[in-house]
């Protein structure tokens, strides 16, 4: 339990870089599927994001053949009264881990494809099938997501459960995909070198999408509670008041304010939501928040007196920046590969 913190570090670390991969993929389907004509401007831009997916999938490597450093219930007793559930089976947790990350990079692969194929082959044929596959995206998406949540964060605390606790995290990981994209778009923007300029409208209707997912974040996030508080579950609702009250307690409000307050109190002003350099302002909140958001909810399924606050040794500053340097030069990669930007 010692170095769990600085484990939880490197898991998270994987999450961020999982879903930023996933969800510009996710984004491009959504806009496709509510036909939202701004789509073609940023399609091709939030789907180079898919480059992750290989360090993702190192990542998880990682972590799943650490196991015993990965996951808390594999070091906690377990009796009659904190039985294992037979999905935590580890033989079983590192097939369907696998399995499902092989299938979603597939699968959004896939997408990407047929989006390409669309373009330039205007048939029915052609249009029907990337529409078909628009659809799978979303089921995939919450299905995928609701099991790495499950297993990467709610069942860390051997016998904690909550039945919205999915929704919760695949919803809270796509408000931070908004929030990150927002921020690439805007340096991308300022930097002058896309090779295809984008119309000055997008910044506000990233704008928009982030109010309304930063709306819902805090739905769910205020669900979650009120259901075990109001229904007076003492053994859930410890996992809550370990992290609200103790040493991760700085976190706890730090990561509502930046994923509630400042997102919320700075959009639902209209003149905010044409002003690029606030927009992207909101945008690195959010994707602060929610790494520390992450972070508290995995390294806070342990016994208070194991806490330990991030970035504070060498070991978690290393595996934060070398991930973020190499995703960074993945993602540059990517888009000036595909024409995106000016090398």
């Amino acid at each position: 339990m010692q170095n769990f913190g600085s484990w939880s570090v490197l898991t998270t670390n994987f999450l961020i870089v999982l879903f930023i991969a996933m969800n510009g993929v996710t984004f491009s389907s959504i806009l496709h599927l509510c036909n939202g004509k701004w789509r073609f401007a940023v399609r091709r831009l939030a789907c180079s994001m898919s480059v992750l997916f290989p360090i993702a999938g190192i990542l998880l490597v990682v972590l799943l053949a650490k196991g015993g450093s990965t996951f808390t219930w594999m070091a906690q007793p377990h009796d009659a009264a904190h039985p294992i559930s037979e999905w935590l089976n580890y033989p079983f947790l590192v097939i369907r881990e696998i399995a499902g990350f092989l299938f979603i990079w597939f699968l959004y692969s896939l997408f990407i494809k047929y989006q390409a194929a669309s373009d330039v082959d205007q048939s029915y044929a052609a249009q029907r099938r990337f529409r078909n596959i628009a659809l799978l995206i979303p089921v995939a998406y919450v299905l995928y997501g609701t099991m790495v949540a499950w297993d990467f964060e709610m069942t860390q605390l051997l016998g904690w459960h909550s039945a919205s606790y999915g929704f919760y995290t695949f919803q809270s990981n796509f408000q931070m995909f908004l929030g990150f994209f927002t921020v690439v778009v805007f340096f991308l923007i300022r930097s002058g070198k896309l090779t295809k300029e984008l119309p000055a409208h997008i910044m506000n209707y990233m704008a928009q999408f982030m109010l309304g997912m930063t709306i819902l974040w805090t739905y769910l996030y205020f669900t979650q509670y009120l259901i075990m508080w109001y229904g007076r579950f003492p053994e859930d609702m410890n996992r809550y008041f370990n992290m609200m009250n103790h040493d991760f307690a700085p976190l706890w409000w730090t990561f509502l304010a930046l994923k509630f307050v400042i997102p919320f109190c700075t959009l639902a002003i209209t003149p905010n939501r044409h002003n690029p350099p606030v927009i992207a302002m909101v945008g690195g909140s959010i994707l602060v928040g929610t790494w520390i958001e992450r972070y508290t909810w995995i390294a806070g399924s342990v016994d208070p007196k194991f806490y330990h606050i991030p970035m504070s040794s060498l070991v978690d500053i290393l595996f934060t920046v070398g991930v973020a340097v190499v995703s960074w030069i993945a993602v540059k990669w990517a888009m000036t590969r595909q024409g995106l930007i000016r090398a």
